[in-house]
């Protein structure tokens, strides 16, 4: 793509094209080879019109409600006359490497309305519940003026902490539960949230969830106190009814206000841009091993060895390092 086409197609993403915003993010998600130094250019034109925006990382096991919870937030926000984005990843096959990418199907109303962009992304490979562009896709929607960014993750266990790596706030979703089934609470992701919500409060399950709330704030208190300061709340809600919404987006914006007065805010912000950069660089050593010559030549030999178990993958990783230095 010229550079006056990437020019052009920033232009029309900061005026506000969905086109051509769905146009961009395509490029940036791009694994061609050709498409990278496009995608670059691209990013260098959005970025500086970013980050003005409140980033929510949405978590939770599938079938928690995530989809339904961010319909009824999404629709709030907008009636409060918010833009809002959605960056929704989906699991993909290790099989096939294929996915359903089906959120806007779960998303009705919500991507019925002008004011909002969803945007399902495929997993791949990428640990961590996201998407391995989620974060410049982030840039992109924050360019082209929408004020919400909400990532949902793909529900996948411990590793979906990488979600609040890159997010201004970590709301996570449980189910209700008890007894035995709450051993089962990933420590990890628990700690980094930022707000916990236990879904399904409603019916048959409005008595279960109340208890569980009781139960996760005694477990908070045996772990480890943030150094922030922020108690982390744990409540009950109903993604269904959503009667419950105003209250939470109420938290969110009391959090981030919080944390931006406290100079929080762009002090995460500056950190993850800085793991963002390490993330890509080791991305971008692996790329450029497995393509150096020298290094697919021995690739199946050493690889056979470990198979046999004659050298140690330790060994065989040291040899292909050596080579690609070399």
């Amino acid at each position: 793509m010229p550079d006056s086409d990437v020019a052009t197609l920033a232009e029309q993403v900061i005026a506000g094209d969905r086109r051509a915003l769905a146009r961009a993010i395509t490029l940036i998600e791009s694994s061609r080879a050709d498409d990278r130094e496009p995608a670059r250019q691209l990013l260098e034109h959005l970025v500086p019109r970013s980050g003005d925006s409140i980033r929510v990382g949405i978590s939770g096991v599938p079938g928690v409600g995530k989809s339904t919870f961010i319909e009824s937030l999404g629709n709030h926000l907008i009636d409060a006359g918010h833009k809002v984005a959605v960056l929704a990843v989906d699991p993909s096959s290790a099989i096939s490497g294929g996915s359903i990418l089906g959120d806007k199907t779960r998303m009705e109303t919500l991507s019925r309305r002008t004011e909002a962009f969803i945007r399902p992304s495929p997993a791949g490979e990428t640990l961590g519940g996201v998407a391995r562009r989620t974060r410049e896709t982030m840039f992109a929607v924050e360019a082209a003026g929408f004020d919400v960014v909400l990532v949902e993750t793909v529900g996948v266990g411990q590793s979906e902490t990488t979600v609040s790596r890159m997010t201004d706030m970590f709301l996570l979703l449980l189910l209700p539960a008890g007894g035995d089934e709450l051993q089962g609470i990933k420590r990890g992701i628990v700690e980094l949230a930022d707000l916990i919500l236990v879904n399904k409060a409603d019916g048959q399950l409005e008595l279960a969830a109340q208890q569980s709330v009781t139960d996760y704030r005694k477990a908070l208190m045996f772990m480890a106190h943030r150094a922030d300061g922020w108690q982390v709340p744990v409540e009950a809600m109903s993604a269904l009814s959503g009667e419950q919404t105003p209250e939470v987006w109420k938290t969110v914006t009391e959090y981030r206000e919080q944390r931006d007065k406290q100079g929080l805010i762009a002090q995460k912000r500056a950190d993850q841009a800085i793991n963002w950069m390490w993330s890509e660089i080791q991305n971008g050593l692996v790329e450029r091993l497995k393509a150096t010559p020298e290094v697919a030549a021995r690739v199946t030999e050493l690889e056979q060895a470990v198979r046999d178990n004659r050298i140690s993958p330790t060994t065989a990783a040291d040899k292909l390092m050596e080579i690609f230095i070399k």
